[in-house]
């Protein structure tokens, strides 16, 4: 893959990047989409098969492995999808001048694609050797797929439960297999071992005999420690990582896997200075398994791309990741919620968004994984989840079952958002008799849980006027705290522009330093995680003193890069530091032993 673009977009939700590759790639930006819901991706599959007049034939879900056909049968569309748009936009700008102009301006000043048709437009005495280089040379941006590696419920038919393979991340993993996508996909939510010894099976994710690797996998982490781990097991399988790509634990948007205070930027610095030996390590156990296999090995390491994503707003944050940690590329999420033309955003969560201010953006409890979740407030699913708990009937149709999980109740896996479940877990509430203040404090968090399998695709429904008749029209929404800071929508080059530093379309002046803002939210959530063990274990003291000690690591490392590059922050030194001192001085004010 060649990368035009030092930014990506990342999957974000279910729906909202859906089909974002398809609006993106011709111009050579990578993007990713959610392979969770097969039912959206079959309607948005008849929605592009309309639009491009191609053959559509339905996959039932009688059909024998339908998830991984459908899914097959989606990116397979996608890709012939941007395939059709690239050949469009190479015949309109060799007609027409102006729009060589336009589409040369997305990229950078400094990218080799930009420097290439400079020089081409500067001398156009080989009119033909010009649009030779163009037919050839203008780059795809990558159509990169995300898996859930937890979100592998079990399946069954009239005849019980299916074997592993049919589970929903596996079916999921060998419907990109075995498309005609030339791409990645990126594992995130931690490590799933069973899913990660399935990748064996397909020929795809080995190289090939002249070391090109069909199929990628980039791993989302969220520390060095983790990249390890995950690297060498699959390593020994002789599976490849081609990218890390770390994320911000709190500074991000949708599911918020935290860390024991490990902060962005020291997490950054680990690999930085890892890098090399982390690529020779992978590469020695990738070799010998590949070796085991009877497979083509390289003599030499294949790169290993480094990428961060995660709270990023401005361009000088932009540039310190590249060029100080030295970056591949950086995710550009939450920002791009408000670029119709990439995402699908409906207009009543566009507005949300849009006057969304640091407090209507917050860590919930709604998500049915059990993992803290960013939410939007007033957002339509929560208010469609309220009405349905005043109307005295709490709890969702559960038509999809992507997110079931529990058994506390039954044989077979339910959603805790689902009506079933609520029913049962409230009846079991009101068996203990509590009293008033209790039982509603307990009640609230049974009934907190929100259908997000649904509502984050619904407005990928909306938007494309799609039969919503099934879902309903409540939205989820995920942004992260940095929505707060981009107060309007706007467009794609807008957009692009602001990533690259050509204009400026933050709403407020008083953004916050994407690491300072990160040390904030960890503060905030090592103060909550305190405050609510009233009567903490000595394990759990031990914790509390392990978060501290890194949150303070992390602090004092902050302090020496400010000192070292001032001119690569908009605030100045003194400010930031006196910040530092004061969230230090916050940080050991907590207590966190009974001694």
């Amino acid at each position: 893959m060649s990368y035009a673009h030092t930014f990506h977009i990342p999957v974000m939700g279910i729906g909202f990047t859906i089909d974002t590759p398809a609006k993106v790639a011709h111009l050579g930006i990578s993007s990713a989409l959610s392979l969770v819901d097969d039912m959206l991706m079959e309607k948005m599959r008849e929605l592009y098969c309309q639009k491009l007049n191609l053959p559509f034939r339905a996959i039932s879900e009688k059909s024998f492995d339908f998830r991984a056909k459908r899914i097959t049968a989606y990116l397979n569309v996608l890709d012939q999808t941007v395939k059709m748009k690239m050949e469009e936009l190479k015949k309109t700008i060799s007609e027409k001048k102006e729009e060589l102009e336009k589409y040369k301006e997305m990229f950078p000043q400094f990218s080799t694609v930009r420097q290439k048709l400079d020089s081409l437009l500067l001398n156009q005495s080989d009119v033909k050797k010009m649009w030779g280089w163009v037919r050839e040379n203008l780059p795809f941006g990558s159509i990169d797929v995300n898996i859930m590696t937890k979100l592998d419920k079990e399946n069954f038919d009239k005849n019980g439960k299916l074997p592993v393979e049919f589970n929903d991340a596996h079916a999921a993993l060998r419907g990109f297999a075995e498309s005609t996508l030339n791409s990645s996909v990126i594992l995130s939510a931690g490590m799933n071992p069973r899913l990660y010894s399935y990748m064996e099976q397909f020929d795809c994710f080995f190289p090939s005999s002249d070391g090109r690797l069909e199929k990628r996998i980039i791993l989302k982490v969220s520390d060095y420690r983790s990249a390890i781990i995950q690297g060498k097991f699959l390593a020994k399988k002789g599976l490849w990582v081609s990218e890390f790509r770390i994320e911000s634990g709190l500074n991000c948007g949708g599911h918020a896997f935290a860390t024991d205070g490990h902060l962005l930027g020291p997490v950054l610095e680990e690999f930085k200075n890892q890098r090399e030996e982390l690529r020779q390590s992978l590469h020695e156990l990738y070799v010998q398994a590949l070796k085991e296999k009877k497979r083509w090995f390289p003599e030499t390491p294949f790169a290993i791309r480094v990428t961060a994503q995660g709270g990023v707003g401005t361009a000088g944050e932009h540039d310190l990741l590249l060029d100080y940690y030295n970056l591949d590329s950086v995710g550009w999420g939450t920002p791009f919620l408000l670029v119709p033309e990439v995402v699908n955003i409906d207009s009543q969560t566009l507005k949300l968004l849009e006057a969304a201010g640091e407090d209507d953006l917050y860590l919930s409890h709604i998500s049915p994984l059990g993992v803290p979740f960013n939410n939007l407030r007033g957002n339509t699913k929560d208010q469609e989840k309220q009405a349905l708990v005043a109307s005295g009937h709490p709890g969702s149709r559960c038509i999809k079952k992507y997110a079931s999980l529990n058994r506390e109740f039954t044989e077979r896996v339910i959603c805790t958002a689902s009506r079933q479940y609520q029913r049962l877990k409230l009846r079991e509430l009101e068996a203990k008799k509590l009293d008033p203040e209790q039982y509603q404090a307990e009640f609230d968090q049974i009934v907190e849980k929100a259908c997000i399998c649904v509502g984050l695709g619904t407005s990928a429904l909306l938007v494309n006027d799609l039969d919503t008749r099934q879902e309903g029209t409540g939205v989820s929404v995920c942004p992260g705290p940095n929505a707060a800071y981009f107060g309007k929508a706007v467009s794609l080059k807008e957009m692009v522009d602001h990533i690259y530093g050509r204009i400026n379309i933050l709403t407020r002046t008083d953004r916050p330093n994407l690491f300072l803002k990160e040390l904030r939210l960890y503060l905030r959530y090592f103060k909550k995680m305190v405050d609510d063990a009233t009567a903490p274990s000595e394990k759990q003291e031990k914790h509390f003193v392990l978060f501290r000690n890194n949150l303070h690591e992390g602090i004092e490392y902050y302090k020496k890069l400010f000192s070292q590059f001032p001119e690569k922050f908009e605030q100045t030194k003194e400010r930031l530091l006196n910040d530092l001192e004061a969230i230090k001085q916050e940080l050991f004010g907590i207590q966190v032993t009974r001694g």
